[in-house]
């Protein structure tokens, strides 16, 4: 096992994206994961000079780019009318991606039916088919985030898809606070698709379903749920995740991918994002 590639996603600084590829370097971290934003921020926010402005301050800090993040809200890619726009806007995502010096763009794509044969399975997948054929033309690899279904369903679901250019973002966290399955089972499950990673910990503290927490966030908090009696995100290490056994799973496929620190609550998550950057060199 050689030394493990360590990236930091930008906004979890909660500063500017210039200020946070700074920050992510003085801590020592290889990469940042940088979010490209809603809908039209393609266009309206990451202009040809910004674009440039950004490549320079990667360059000027020795600061790789581990993937971009495009997640477009909403249901994902689980309703056909939303996917009319989504689809080509985050082909958009893949060439700012490529433009950016990134091989990978990572995303929600909503909750994947256990059932193949439910309609949204079939929609899902036929998005993901023409988003893999752009992955292709634009050379950017697409990566689902893991959590909202378990590994297996993920798989299955891959499966029906003939481009190899789509894959998986595999977030720890995610699988357990929401679906309550064992991060480390799922590597070799999704294995030779594993694209990105989120080095992230949390707890589940009450299941209620992966339908009804993305059902909570795509319709902004419809019902009645409170989410930090549901389960809550940690400090890397002192979560349920276990994360000495997730490293060796990864590196028992052979994963040479970045690890990306994830910190989206908590007081101080400088803090804790530099604790986490320790925590992953100090892995055995």
């Amino acid at each position: 096992m050689g030394k493990r590639k360590i990236g930091i996603m930008a906004d979890c600084f909660r500063v500017d994206i210039r200020e946070g590829i700074v920050k992510a370097a003085r801590l020592g971290a290889d990469a940042v994961q940088l979010n490209v934003g809603a809908r039209g921020k393609v266009t309206e926010r990451w202009t040809n000079e910004y674009r440039k402005e950004i490549k320079q301050v990667l360059a000027d800090n020795g600061i790789a780019l581990s993937a971009m993040c495009g997640d477009l809200g909403g249901h994902g890619l689980q309703v056909p009318d939303d996917n009319a726009w989504k689809v080509p806007e985050t082909r958009k995502m893949l060439e700012l991606t490529r433009e950016l010096g990134g091989d990978v763009l990572t995303s929600h794509i909503g909750v994947v039916p256990q059932d193949d044969k439910h309609t949204r399975f079939a929609i899902m997948q036929d998005a993901m088919c023409t988003l893999g054929e752009y992955a292709e033309q634009e050379g950017v690899r697409v990566a689902i985030e893991t959590g909202p279904e378990p590994p297996e369903t993920l798989r299955r679901f891959l499966d029906g898809i003939p481009s190899f250019w789509v894959g998986v973002n595999y977030d720890p966290a995610n699988l357990r606070m929401v679906c309550g399955v064992d991060p480390v089972a799922g590597v070799p499950i999704l294995a030779d698709r594993i694209f990105h990673t989120h080095a992230k910990d949390g707890r589940m503290l009450k299941f209620i379903g992966p339908e009804r927490v993305y059902g909570y966030f795509a319709d902004g908090g419809i019902e009645d749920i409170r989410m930090e009696e549901c389960f809550i995100e940690t400090p890397l290490g002192e979560g349920e995740v276990d994360l000495p056994a997730w490293f060796k799973s990864l590196d028992a496929i052979g994963y040479k991918g970045y690890y990306t620190i994830e910190r989206e609550v908590g007081a101080n998550p400088e803090f804790d994002i530099a604790k986490a950057v320790q925590f992953i060199k100090s892995a055995s």
